[in-house]
Order: C-alpha cells, then sequence, then structure tokens
C-alpha cells in the first residue's frame, strides 16, 4: 500500500504552555473529543484536514528549558487562569516568543471562579512588549455577583442576527463593543481597508480570519480565546483557531524548526 502525502501546509506544531494543571485539563479533552492518547489531532477546518502536533509544557519549568521550547515551537499556547491575579510566568512566555519571533495564541481558563477577571487578563497581554491582543471571544456574565454563563465567538456573530441578539439579550451590546474594537485594531495596520470599520456588519468572517491570521504570524497580535469547561466540552474554537491563525512548517523561517510529518 502506498503511504498517503501530506501537504506541509496542513500541518501545525504546537506547544501549550501552561500551569501544569491548566495544560493537562485542556491537552486531556483535545484527546478526549477523538478518543486518542497519541499527541496527534486531526482536524477539518474550511474542508481541508490539518495535523495538529501538541507539545505540553509547565509554565513553572527553569526560564532556559522555557526558552529552549519557546525558541523550537512553531506556535505557543499560553493559557492563563482568569482568577489568578499575578501571571510573571504568561508574561515571560509572551516575551520569550517575541524574542524568537514565534507565534503565539492565549487561552483563558477559570472564567467559572468567582475572582475571575478577564479584563485583567487581556491588559497583562497589552502591556506585555511584542503584540497587541485580539479578544476573539468574550466570556458571559462573570464578575461581582454574576456566574459565568458561557462564551460569544466575536468573528461570526453577525451571521447569527437577529437570533442571537434575542439569544444574548443584555449581552449583546457588549459584544457588539468587543467586536467594534476587534475590527478596529485588524484594520488599522491596514489602512487600504480602513473604511470598511463603517460597515463593520458586512465584512466577511473570512476577511477577518486572514487580517487575524496575517497579524499573529508575523507577532503583531495574540488571538486570545476563552476556556467554556466545564459548562461544554467544544473544543472546536480552538482547534479552527489553531489551523487558522498559526504557521504551518512552511511558515517559520527560523533554522531551528524542523518539518514534522
Amino acid at each position: 500500500m502506498g503511504t498517503k502525502a501530506i501537504d506541509p501546509q496542513s500541518i501545525r506544531n504546537v506547544t501549550i504552555i501552561g500551569d501544569p494543571d491548566e495544560t493537562t485539563r485542556v491537552v486531556h479533552r483535545l484527546f478526549r473529543r477523538f478518543a486518542r492518547t497519541a499527541a496527534t489531532v486531526h482536524w477539518v477546518t474550511s474542508r481541508v484536514d490539518h495535523a495538529i502536533h501538541i507539545a505540553e509544557l509547565s509554565s513553572h519549568a527553569p526560564i532556559a528549558d522555557l526558552e529552549r521550547s519557546v525558541r523550537v515551537a512553531d506556535g505557543v499556547i499560553a493559557v492563563v487562569n482568569a482568577a489568578v491575579k499575578s501571571t510573571p510566568r504568561l508574561e515571560t512566555i509572551l516575551r520569550l516568543a517575541d524574542d524568537h519571533q514565534v507565534a503565539r495564541l492565549c487561552l483563558v481558563t477559570g472564567l467559572g471562579h468567582p475572582a475571575a477577571d478577564f479584563d485583567r487578563c487581556v491588559r497583562t497581554i497589552a502591556e506585555t512588549r511584542g503584540a497587541v491582543p485580539l479578544t476573539l471571544q468574550i466570556p458571559i456574565g462573570i464578575g461581582i455577583g454574576t456566574e459565568f454563563e458561557g462564551v460569544i465567538d466575536l468573528v461570526p456573530m453577525w451571521a447569527l442576527e437577529p437570533m442571537a441578539v434575542e439569544f444574548y439579550g443584555s449581552h449583546w451590546k457588549v459584544a457588539e463593543q468587543w467586536y467594534r474594537n476587534l475590527v478596529a485594531t485588524v484594520m488599522e495596520q491596514d489602512p487600504a481597508d480602513s473604511d470598511a470599520i463603517l460597515g463593520f456588519r458586512q465584512i466577511p468572517p473570512e476577511h477577518l480570519h486572514e487580517r487575524i491570521r496575517c497579524l499573529t504570524r508575523i507577532g503583531d497580535a495574540v488571538p486570545v480565546l476563552c476556556d467554556a469547561a466545564p459548562w461544554s466540552d467544544d473544543i472546536a474554537p480552538l482547534l479552527d483557531a489553531i489551523v487558522r491563525y498559526l504557521p504551518s512548517p512552511m511558515h517559520v523561517c527560523q533554522p531551528e524548526h524542523a518539518l514534522d510529518y
């Protein structure tokens, strides 16, 4: 039997870095969804099959080990707990990724905890040298006196209107403002499309995906996602983001990187 050829552009090599308890939960959910124990997940986005190779690293590892792992990664997923007030290792990971021109995503967990502060996580990313946060998802109902109810995906949300307006109720106005901020940030570095902000409802999701991918791969932006567990076991948004925004080995220029088939 012949061996199936693999297009290198459909490969994603990612390293998930964070507190061991948090990263382990994320990785277990990824593999449980596919009943796998090997560190590879096959995922279809836009009708293309992708192979996602996943490595896991504790943010408590020595700085030298963190730097080596970040340096040779094609892409990094930094896991940050919204209930933890001080996240110096998150800042270290983001700075290391910037130093070595490694694309990164941030996954915010712990949103169901009473002390969760999503805005603080976004501010921490914004204040860290190297990239601006692109908030692609927002949590519903966290804060004093409220409970975490789920997540709103900002990029595709206008395709759900007006049903989504009724479903999300008062949260829709908040989501609309976050979406406007996302579009303004994405389009800021694309003068040719600056007028599109005025008609933000008409911007195709595919166009935003492309702009986010470009900004992420050159290190100018960090997409921010929300972990909906344990209310939902849906890891599709994370897998889609890995495929859409993080580079394949063909797009990574550092000599330390090798094609992983």
